[in-house]
């Protein structure tokens, strides 16, 4: 029953890449007023699919030689070495969304050091400020 289950799980998976895939065949298509076979696009998604099987084994074969059960964006960029254009892509996007996330913070911390007024005119206490009187 659970093998059943895995497999019907992996043709919606296959599914899902094959029409994905087909989508982003027509676009480029129109773009470059050509056309894809259906069998070209079939190539296309066995292969992208392979592709994500391998990737995520190495990712998590990542993550267990570095004694985590979490894979983190060391671990994806690590696996994009093999394509440069790939590797320069998700270090890019990985530095975009960290320097996004610091900002973030900042203006969570800027606005509880401020305080947030209550009704009756005293300040109410915040979590970063109870850190600080410690």
């Amino acid at each position: 029953m659970a093998e059943e289950d895995e497999g019907r799980r992996i043709q919606r998976l296959k599914a899902a890449v094959h029409y994905t895939v087909g989508l982003l065949c027509e676009e480029v298509a129109e773009e470059r007023e050509m056309k894809f076979s259906k069998q070209a696009i079939a190539a296309v998604s066995e292969i992208t699919f392979r592709q994500c099987e391998t990737f995520t084994k190495d990712l998590e074969l990542f993550a267990r030689h570095g004694k985590r059960s979490t894979i983190n964006v060391e671990d994806v960029k690590l696996a994009s070495r093999r394509s440069r254009s790939l590797h320069a892509h998700i270090s890019a996007y990985s530095e975009e969304v960290t320097s996004s996330n610091q900002e973030r913070k900042k203006k969570k911390s800027a606005a509880a050091g401020k305080g947030q007024r209550r009704s009756d005119g005293d300040t109410a206490v915040t979590t970063t400020e109870d850190q600080d009187m410690e």
